[in-house]
């Protein structure tokens, strides 16, 4: 059996407001869902638009952070989180597992948990366009667009 290939980018979807800080710390808070889980929720560009639809569909923009997959891969564990809510421990929108595992972000070797400038590539705004989220407004040009899935 053939192993998958893994995605060039992970990403990780803050509010807009406020913006993270420029330049990047080596740690941005976490945010309380991160920090209740204990590791970082991150979505692939298969994922993120269902990923918005579910948790950021009223926000008008948002800011993306995209991380090179190699810069965290002894980190990541690709989990699912079949039958739970949102609102649960370890929960996701993607209930049934259609897509497959979440790329969740663990401890650094030091033991802190972890997204910073050490492994963010780069950000954008990314700016709804129309009623819902769509690759209009794509931060990073047509590199890793987001798919519909």
């Amino acid at each position: 059996m053939t192993e998958p290939t893994p995605p060039k980018y992970i990403y990780k979807i803050l509010p807009s407001c406020p913006p993270p800080p420029t330049p990047l710390p080596m740690s941005l808070p976490l945010s309380d869902l991160d920090s209740r889980d204990g590791f970082i929720h991150m979505s692939t560009s298969v994922q993120i638009l269902g990923t918005l639809k579910a948790f950021f569909n009223n926000a008008a923009s948002i800011v993306i952070l995209r991380v090179p997959y190699e810069r965290v891969e002894s980190r990541v564990k690709w989990e699912m989180a079949k039958g739970k809510r949102p609102e649960e421990r370890g929960g996701c929108w993607d209930t049934e597992g259609i897509l497959g595992g979440f790329p969740h972000i663990y401890h650094a070797p030091d033991g802190e948990l972890r997204l910073g400038r050490e492994e963010v590539q780069d950000s954008g705004t990314w700016n709804r366009v129309g009623e819902t989220w769509s690759q209009e407004g794509w931060p990073f040009g047509s590199d890793d667009l987001p798919k519909e899935s």
